[in-house]
């Protein structure tokens, strides 16, 4: 089985692949395109996974690298901008038609874009590097997930994850997000054994700014909410903040980065792990 490319310029696989497209609404993803270039958790977050992917990544010629689950494509747009000879060959991956729809003016021309299924993934030892970034805690079956990503790194690859940390985080937000679970080290842990991949390092971050963020959620769910009310509210918690404030906010995250990879953080609301497949 492989994917072909359609008149649109997306890679499809052969069998078809149901995703509920029907509750996105187009202007949800030009909000989500508009939060990962300006807003400061997605500017912080990128910033802390590249240091990361610069200390765990091999610079040798050929790379290849994806990002499932990416969206309308922020993560991949970061990569080419702010270290463009990486990878030889960037991919973004969704079960999204809408959202690789919405990335085509995202990335660049050469970024092929492909529609999964990360339960079904049709690839055997075809990445050498995979990034699954806030997207294994919408899924159920997690580790089903995990095995599928196993099977198409190829041997001496790389996995970055980032996920919502620790459950005593958890709050209304996560609820509306669909959010299944939040993961400590010791999940990634379990994981790792059960895909046999090896966890290289798991570090929590948000930790400078994890006070502000718990205070921010202490206020109790609002019950019996209709769909529209919910997307109301999703919708306002996905606004950029004032520009002093995202400055601010900027500021406290993007300090995490230097400090964060030399001292490990006790918690955090984040975090991030690389897995590696045997070679």
């Amino acid at each position: 089985m492989s994917y072909s490319k359609d008149e649109t310029g997306i890679f499809k696989p052969a069998a078809p692949i149901v995703h509920r497209d029907d509750e996105y609404a187009e202007s949800g993803f030009e909000i989500l395109k508009r939060m990962q270039a300006d807003h400061f958790w997605y500017i912080g977050r990128h910033r802390f996974l590249l240091r990361s992917v610069q200390q765990h990544i091999d610079r040798n010629p050929g790379l290849t690298a994806v990002d499932m689950g990416g969206g309308c494509g922020g993560w991949v747009r970061y990569l080419l901008d702010k270290d463009p000879s990486l990878f030889a060959e960037l991919s973004l991956a969704d079960s999204s038609l809408l959202a690789l729809q919405a990335a085509e003016d995202v990335i660049a021309d050469a970024t092929d874009r492909y529609h999964i299924d990360l339960l079904n993934l049709e690839w055997n030892a075809r990445w050498d590097t995979v990034f699954l970034l806030d997207v294994i805690e919408h899924i159920p079956d997690d580790l089903g997930a995990l095995k599928q990503v196993a099977h198409a790194l190829k041997p001496g690859g790389r996995l970055f994850v980032t996920v919502p940390a620790l459950q005593a985080f958890w709050s209304f937000s996560d609820e509306l997000s669909e959010h299944q679970r939040r993961y400590s080290k010791s999940d990634f842990s379990k994981l790792a054994s059960a895909t046999g991949l090896e966890l290289v390092d798991a570090r929590y971050f948000m930790f400078f700014l994890s006070p502000l963020y718990w205070l921010s959620r202490l206020k109790s769910a609002p019950s019996n909410l209709s769909e529209d009310e919910k997307l109301a509210i999703q919708n306002k918690m996905s606004r950029v903040p004032h520009p002093i404030v995202n400055f601010l906010l900027g500021a406290a995250f993007s300090a995490e980065t230097p400090i964060g990879h030399k001292l490990a953080f006790p918690w955090g609301t984040s975090l991030l792990g690389v897995f590696r497949k045997a070679a």
